[in-house]
């Protein structure tokens, strides 16, 4: 991959040591670590001079998904890595059959539409999402809520 001049590769989350350094980038970043353990689905990472730079997973919740933990190292952020990231969560979502994903934003709500999500009402949330700690409170009210329609006719 090469993402304005970063040559790393994009790859699913490998061992325990990459998962202790994405748990690093997300803790440093202030996104919640919580439920992070449980997730149920893909979890992605972009590695760098042997390095865990960035970040993406979906959580599975029936046809639905929930994208999260969603990190870039901060001397790369600008430079692509997180448009690389959310891309290749949303065809892994699609996939693996999903038919909508979702995800809660304090800081990216006007980021995230150029990749296709809108503004959702949370009461207009799925059920299954509730199972998610993101949902449970780990994620604050505030949070904005966002969809994807993964599907034609979605």
């Amino acid at each position: 991959m090469t993402v304005v001049g970063v040559d790393g590769v994009l790859r699913p989350l490998g061992d325990e040591t990459e998962g202790l350094a994405l748990r690093r980038l997300l803790a440093e970043a202030g996104l919640t670590l919580e439920g992070f353990d449980a997730i149920d689905g893909p979890l992605l990472v972009v590695v760098l001079g042997g390095e865990v730079v960035g970040g993406a997973a979906v959580e599975r919740w029936g046809a639905a998904g929930l994208l999260r933990s969603v990190v870039v190292a901060e001397p790369l952020r600008g430079r692509g890595v997180g448009s690389l990231l959310v891309g290749a969560a949303i065809e892994a979502a699609r996939a693996a059959g999903l038919d909508e994903l979702y995800l809660l934003t304090e800081t990216a709500d006007d980021w995230f539409p150029r990749f296709g999500f809108a503004p959702v009402a949370r009461e207009d949330l799925p059920a299954a999402l509730g199972g998610s700690a993101e949902l449970r409170g780990a994620c604050p009210e505030s949070a904005m809520a966002m969809r994807l329609a993964l599907t034609r006719g979605a």
